[in-house]
């Protein structure tokens, strides 16, 4: 058990520049709500629901992460910061990271609480800060999900996605340390192209404004030198 922790520890390390030491890790809430989410899923796996979800909001109070009791996690998941909500049908594998503000939510509730509702993230997943994946979805082993992306379909492995809606980009993949890349996506100049739409029309809407008024002062000019 102790060997556990201590791999577990390394992991993050491994994952998150900060701390100097294993003690620090043992302080984010990250680790400890992954922590009593383990209590609260084994005793929602024995139906004991109304301790299981005691355990959750404690977990939550302490924390600010909400983490239902029937998700199912994996070895070596790192919460980076908090403030992540995971529903209940979720289901992560090994080595997932997510940063802040993540909803791994549920988008149809009427399949009922023994349907399959919010995303599975396979091994290896990155998510980005903000970024909302949504229903009974599948995202690929190594994938990225870029921050404040809005995922609703499955993504393949090993791809990169970013925007809302969120659509595949290829970007220069960054290297660090064991190739794990920090919020996703790098930090190095990549365009979404709608961005750039959005960035170009946003211009022409400016030119226009400022040639309307100069029109305007124009005709205003004339009408008094015509009285």
């Amino acid at each position: 058990m102790l060997a556990g922790l201590v791999s577990y520890l390394e992991s993050i390390k491994a994952r998150d520049p900060a701390p100097r030491t294993r003690w620090e890790i043992l302080l984010y809430p990250g680790v400890w709500a992954v922590g009593l989410h383990r209590i609260a899923h084994w005793l929602f796996r024995g139906e004991l629901y109304f301790l299981a979800r005691l355990v959750n909001h404690i977990a939550r109070f302490l924390t600010a992460i909400d983490i239902h009791p029937g998700a199912v996690i994996g070895r070596n998941f790192f919460i980076d910061h908090g403030f992540v909500v995971i529903g209940e049908t979720a289901e992560i594998g090994d080595d997932v990271t997510i940063y802040q503000q993540v909803t791994l939510g549920g988008t149809n509730p009427t399949n009922g609480t023994a349907g399959k509702r919010h995303p599975t993230l396979s091994d290896g997943v990155i998510i980005g800060s903000g970024a909302q994946v949504l229903g009974p979805i599948v995202v690929g082993a190594r994938a990225r999900i870029g921050a404040n992306a809005v995922v609703t379909k499955d993504v393949p492995e090993g791809v990169t996605m970013v925007g809302i809606p969120a659509r595949s980009t290829l970007v220069a993949v960054e290297r660090t340390a064991g190739n794990f890349l920090p919020y996703g996506t790098p930090c190095s100049e990549n365009f979404d192209p709608a961005t750039q739409k959005l960035e170009i029309l946003q211009c022409e809407v400016e030119q226009l404004r400022k040639r309307l008024a100069e029109l305007m002062d124009e005709r205003e000019g004339r009408e008094r030198d015509s009285a």
